[in-house]
């Protein structure tokens, strides 16, 4: 971390004041568990009774240098044994190896965690067409599109197949829009736009 964060590392002493190593592991638990949604009342309370603190102004500077630890650790290509590098000269060797000893701990299921956490969209696998029954009457010619697709992040639900039809003019504007993302995906450093096809005929 550069030279403007080292007024933040000034805070990290105030851990000295927990009673054991299972303390300052319960905080950092806390702060992980409470990545989204912060900390709640029950929380702050807990950590300032372990931490000796009266009120958050002390506390606060402490979790900010804790959750931008935190971050470097698990999100940054860090390897296990690089971790104590992310602490400045400044900050007490007691709590630089405390410190470590707990991230290289947790950095595996952390990690782990933010890859459960993405969202894998299931791959286009094949794509089939046939037009709707001619027997029927309709209003307009209409294609039934079916697409086979696999669930990369979930193998064990395998493929599923998705039919839709589509019209005429909702098949003109689909191909606008694929127009639209192949230029998109052929120039890289363009904003990518977004097209939404809206019909009733579409299923």
């Amino acid at each position: 971390m550069g030279d403007g964060n080292h007024s933040m590392w000034g805070h990290l002493p105030l851990l000295v004041r927990a009673s054991s190593k299972e303390s300052v592991e319960y905080i950092l638990q806390a702060l992980w568990r409470t990545r989204r949604t912060g900390l709640d009342a029950a929380d702050r309370q807990i950590f300032r009774d372990i931490l000796q603190l009266p009120n958050d102004s002390d506390l606060d500077p402490l979790l900010v240098c804790l959750r931008v630890l935190i971050r470097r650790c698990v999100y940054d290509i860090v390897n296990k044994d690089e971790i104590q590098k992310l602490f400045p000269a400044e900050v007490l060797p007691e709590l630089q190896r405390l410190l470590t000893l707990l991230l290289q701990k947790f950095q595996k299921e952390w990690q782990e965690d933010i890859s459960k956490d993405q969202v894998v969209l299931p791959r286009l696998k094949s794509m089939t067409w046939n037009m709707a029954n001619q027997n029927v009457e309709l209003t307009e010619p209409t294609a039934v599109i079916n697409l086979k697709l696999h669930g990369d992040a979930q193998p064990n639900l395998g493929e599923r197949d998705v039919k839709f039809q589509l019209a005429k003019d909702t098949m003109e504007m689909m191909l606008k829009s694929m127009y639209c993302i192949r230029d998109q995906l052929s120039e890289p450093g363009e904003t990518p736009g977004r097209h939404i096809v809206q019909n009733s005929n579409a299923g």
